[in-house]
């Protein structure tokens, strides 16, 4: 913020005119893109698109061949290390654990990176985190081998929920898992950002979860990215936007979402 008041309609994240190539194809052809405090958005395309490259150029994890993410107003790439772990929290594709660690360090890491804090505060913080993500205490002890694939991607989002960050970027967060797995991935996601205020942003290919959590959904198709609600999204006539938001996988995730909206 730089002690400037910022509007309070100013979008958290704003990226423009991003390109990113593999070699000489180019994925990402000037992407523009604003991500508001607060909201839930899905991210998707087709296989090849560079969803999860996109991801990590949104967080500052890739530099792009061409243009510039702001965050909070600044260059994502000029933030320092320490405060911009403490606005981002990231949950990568497979989880990303660190296999000899035990859940408890898994989530104590950023904290003992990125902190002064006494040992006794960052375990207490380490165990609220854990509590927060929906897995008991007495998985602390337990080893990534040992957890099943729910309870490892709850475990890594409770790691990236360490620095109480305030916008969440899940690459992939309910890939192979089972479908009720899935849905307390998703139940969980809509209520960290219900209760919390989390601004988050998913890659992910679950129709589901673009359906039924996501206020937004940005399509990246032709190297562009087309984004808008689900609602207006379904209005295109892009032949894959259609056979993505029409085929027969979509019908389940519908009366997922009407499931969803009417209880909420």
């Amino acid at each position: 913020m730089n002690g400037q008041a910022r509007q309070e309609n100013e979008p958290i994240l704003s990226a423009r005119g991003i390109v990113n190539r593999f070699g000489a194809q180019k994925v990402h052809d000037q992407i523009d893109l604003d991500i508001q405090a607060g909201e839930i958005i899905g991210l998707a395309g087709g296989s090849g698109a560079g969803k999860s490259v996109l991801l990590k150029t949104l967080a500052g994890l890739h530099k792009p061949d061409g243009g510039q993410v702001l965050l909070n107003g600044e260059p994502v790439e000029s933030i320092p290390g320490a405060k911009k772990a403490a606005l981002i929290g990231v949950l990568f594709q497979q989880g990303a654990l660190f296999s000899s660690l035990s859940v408890a360090d898994n989530i104590l890491l950023p904290l003992r990176e990125r902190t002064a804090l006494p040992d006794a505060e960052q375990e207490q913080i380490a165990a609220m985190k854990l509590a927060l993500a929906g897995l008991p205490a007495d998985s602390a002890l337990k080893f990534p081998a040992q957890l099943s694939g729910g309870m490892v991607k709850r475990v890594a989002l409770a790691r990236a929920l360490a620095l109480d960050p305030r916008i969440l970027f899940l690459d992939e967060p309910t890939s192979d898992l089972d479908p009720i797995s899935a849905s307390g991935i998703d139940a969980l996601i809509l209520q960290l950002n219900r209760s919390l205020g989390l601004t988050v942003v998913i890659v992910t290919h679950d129709l589901t979860t673009l359906f039924s959590i996501c206020g937004r959904i940005a399509l990246l198709v032709d190297q562009k990215i087309m984004i808008d609600t689900l609602d207006a999204l379904m209005q295109s006539d892009h032949p894959w936007v259609r056979e993505f938001l029409h085929g027969p996988r979509a019908q389940g995730a519908m009366t997922a979402r009407t499931k969803n909206h009417g209880s909420g």
